[in-house]
């Protein structure tokens, strides 16, 4: 990257952090913004667009993983007794089916994928992304288990998603690669086991070692957030020094650590996750400067229709099955549905793909990136609306059963007013804020 390139790049962290607030007025969120700068910058010519892949490669890894262990960390299993439930039928019903609609539907619209590549569009667009819809996950109004079971889902569903896409670009450089793709399949699926096992061996060790260290007095309070930073990163290295799954690594050891760290976890993931966001600032402009000049040069109505779709039936179909006997009303089913906003997690993987497989994956990055931009601004301009009418709906209908429950921490873009516009809204750390 050029050094011109480089300068615009900071200052457009420094200026978006000066002047967020009223960007965020006009609609113009983090995405967006720096979508469009990476654009631009492609477009002068400031960033070579062939090289960058490969250039950017740690940059996005190191993203994912801290993405997926924090994530995971923030999801512990033993404060989702009264939702495990709804949360089990999403995870285990619901994503499956829609990795297999998207998967057909994207083998059907572009048969020239083939099929690893179309298992790479169907996998990569599964996951969702709350972050992208702050003002529903915050919004008192909707139920709290509503808002949780929307924030639980997007916590896990990335790191399910990965291994379906780590073996699908397996798969696919492989084939490109003129080599048998049951070895290279094979080869995945071994890294996955051994990416599982060191994951959860690191991230418990490191959870329980820090509980231990803090009951001591020994763990200086301003830096343990520095410490399970580093451990994110132990997690994937460990694996990859033993050919394993870095990112299956990342997201156990995330779970693991969310397991044994003990009441004080989720406050000590706090320094990650404003890592991670900050840094995830830089892959929304790197996606802007590699994939918008492929989506120009094959923009067409089918990669339209097939977002549309992605977006619609592919998420609210197989949702509303899974959640068949939840007893949740067809309102509840359908927000729930309708909420599933495409970000981070799908742009990594393409990047990923893009670097890993080459030219070859232009269509199917196109695919994502089509999707993902159109979730962007779909999803960014309902969430605070709809989140409003089906909160006052939900209200007026019954109170809550069973009370309402602590909301679950969101990572969030860094934004200055992180979706506040509503009165008495609770920002991600449980802070109450008036717009």
């Amino acid at each position: 990257m050029e050094e011109s390139a480089l300068i615009v790049v900071a200052a457009a962290i420094f200026l978006w952090g000066a002047v967020s607030a009223r960007l965020e007025r006009a609609d113009l969120t983090a995405p967006i913004v720096f979508t469009a700068i990476g654009a631009a910058l492609a477009g002068l010519d400031l960033v070579h667009a062939a090289s960058a892949p490969e250039a950017l490669k740690p940059l996005i890894e190191i993203t994912l993983v801290w993405v997926l262990f924090s994530d995971a960390a923030r999801v512990r299993v033993q404060d989702l007794r009264r939702d495990l439930g709804a949360v089990l039928r999403l995870l285990a019903v619901g994503l499956p089916l829609t990795v297999l609609a998207g998967w057909g539907l994207a083998a059907w619209l572009f048969p020239a994928l083939g099929v690893w590549l179309a298992l790479l569009v169907g996998a990569a667009l599964a996951p969702t992304d709350a972050a992208l819809g702050v003002p529903v996950v915050t919004n008192k109004t909707v139920p709290s288990r509503v808002r949780r079971l929307i924030t639980v889902e997007s916590g896990l569903n990335d790191g399910i998603a990965t291994p379906v896409v780590m073996v699908a670009i397996a798969g696919a450089a492989s084939a490109l690669g003129d080599e048998s793709d049951s070895s290279g399949l094979g080869a995945a699926l071994v890294e996955l086991l051994v990416g599982v096992a060191v994951g959860v061996a690191v991230g418990f060790a490191g959870g329980w070692l820090l509980q231990w260290a803090r009951r001591r007095g020994w763990a200086a309070e301003d830096f343990i957030g520095v410490a399970v930073l580093g451990l994110a990163l132990v997690a994937y290295l460990a694996a990859l020094g033993v050919s394993g799954n870095g990112f299956v690594a990342a997201f156990c050891g995330g779970i693991a650590f969310g397991a044994a760290a003990g009441p004080r976890g989720a406050a000590e993931l706090a320094f990650l996750e404003q890592t991670g966001s900050a840094v995830s600032l830089l892959v929304w402009l790197a996606f802007g400067a590699i994939a918008v000049p492929i989506v120009i040069d094959r923009l067409s109505w089918t990669l339209v229709v097939y977002a549309v779709l992605s977006l619609t039936l592919v998420r609210m179909v197989p949702v509303a099955l899974s959640l068949i006997g939840t007893r949740m009303d067809r309102d509840t089913v359908l927000f729930i549905g309708w909420f599933g906003p495409r970000g981070l997690a799908s742009l990594v993987f393409a990047l990923l793909a893009l670097e890993a497989v080459g030219s070859a994956a232009d269509e199917a990055v196109a695919v994502i990136a089509v999707t993902v931009f159109l979730s962007v601004l779909a999803h960014g301009v309902s969430a605070a609306p709809l989140a409003a009418r089906y909160g006052q709906a939900a209200a007026a209908r019954a109170p809550e059963p069973g009370g309402a429950v602590p909301d679950l921490p969101v990572r969030g873009l860094p934004r200055a007013r992180d979706a506040r516009r509503d009165s008495g809204a609770v920002v991600g750390d449980g802070t109450a804020t008036r717009g």
